[in-house]
C-alpha cells in the first residue's frame, strides 16, 4: 500500500463539534483508549461513574473487544487524530458510524461499515460489539455527562 493511501483515512472530514453525542462519544472514547493506559482508565471510570457495575463492565469490554478486532481483523490500521484534536479523521468517521448504526439495529448498514474496516469473516462480531459500546454511549449522553476534562477544552460535551 502507498503512503498516500495508507494515510487517507487520517483526512480531516469534518470537526468533532458537528457530531451528535453518540458519534462524538465513540470518537473521544476510541481515541482516548487507544491513547494508553491512562485514557483507558478515564473510559473506564466515566462508565463506572455512570453505568456502574456490570453495565460499566460491558461497556469497557465491548470497546476492548472493538479496538481488539479493529487492530487484528482490519484491512489496514484505522488512524486517529489527538485526543484534544477538535479534526474528525475519516477513519473515526466510519467508526463513528459504525457505532451509530449497530446500536440503533441497523444490522445491513453497520454490517456494511464494519466491512470496510475489518475483513468481512470478522464484521459480524465488530458489529456486535460496536451496538453494545454505543449504548452504552448513548446512556452516558442521555445522562448528560460531559466527555472527560482533558477534551473538554477542544471539543462539546456529551450533553
Amino acid at each position: 500500500m502507498s503512503r498516500t493511501a495508507s494515510s487517507r483515512g487520517g483526512v480531516a472530514v469534518g470537526d468533532l463539534s458537528t457530531l451528535d453525542p453518540l458519534r462524538m462519544g465513540a470518537v473521544v472514547y476510541l481515541r482516548m483508549w487507544c491513547d494508553g493506559p491512562t485514557g483507558r482508565a478515564q473510559v473506564a471510570q466515566d462508565f463506572e461513574t455512570v453505568l456502574g457495575g456490570t453495565d460499566a463492565r460491558h461497556a469497557v469490554a465491548a470497546l476492548d473487544g472493538v479496538c481488539a478486532v479493529c487492530a487484528r481483523a482490519g484491512r489496514r490500521p484505522i488512524l486517529r487524530h489527538g485526543v484534544s484534536c477538535r479534526c474528525l479523521g475519516a477513519d473515526e468517521s466510519w467508526f463513528a458510524n459504525l457505532v451509530e448504526a449497530a446500536s440503533a439495529g441497523a444490522d445491513e448498514d453497520a454490517l456494511m461499515i464494519a466491512g470496510h474496516l475489518v475483513q468481512p469473516s470478522s464484521a459480524p462480531g465488530l458489529v456486535g460489539l460496536a451496538g453494545t459500546l454505543g449504548l452504552a454511549i448513548r446512556q452516558v449522553a442521555e445522562r448528560s455527562v460531559p466527555i472527560p476534562p482533558q477534551t473538554r477544552a477542544a471539543t462539546v460535551t456529551l450533553h
